[in-house]
């Protein structure tokens, strides 16, 4: 192997662990740990197939999520499966992690489940490392309301071009 494939790999291992203390984080709903892997200025987009939000800042994100999952009694944040681009050499990244949302309604114990993709770009500095610096969210699934046809309502899948993507910043 040489030099620029060691630091890839050892890039992508930071950021692969950067997503899972992510998913961690949201397990434990720890949210004051947000500002330990989120750059300040870090911004969240979301697209949930029937609104759409934006945050800023990891205080912000932490409580919006806070918010969302309260009335869960159980909740377990799965990552599924992330692809990046990583250019080692400009300290930048992005990444599609698609994810799962395994949950239980604290009113009626009910099982629900949302998935959906994050597209993240990653800023890495030599004090903090990597941080995420954007997130993008697209729901593409989730359980149904009680009243609907189907088990599951389901939205189109939010693409991103993570090859031309990495090099617009």
């Amino acid at each position: 192997m040489n030099q620029v494939q060691d630091h890839e790999t050892t890039d992508y291992i930071a950021l692969r662990r950067l997503q899972n203390r992510y998913a961690d984080i949201v397990t434990r709903r720890a949210w004051p740990e947000l500002a330990e892997i989120f750059h300040p200025d870090c911004t969240l987009n979301l697209e949930l197939g029937d609104r759409s939000a934006e945050f800023a800042g990891p205080e912000a994100v932490g409580k919006f999520i806070g918010d969302s999952v309260a009335r869960f009694s159980f909740f377990q944040f799965v990552v599924l499966n992330t692809v990046l681009e990583i250019r080692s050499s400009r300290n930048k990244a992005v990444a599609r992690m698609y994810i799962h949302e395994l949950r239980v309604e604290s009113a009626t114990g009910k099982r629900t489940d949302a998935y959906g993709v994050y597209h993240d770009r990653f800023i890495r500095d030599e004090t903090a490392g990597w941080r995420f610096q954007k997130r993008y969210y697209g729901s593409f699934s989730r359980t149904a309301p009680d009243d609907a046809a189907e088990d599951q309502v389901v939205f189109p899948l939010p693409e991103r071009n993570l090859s031309t993507w990495i090099d617009e910043s």
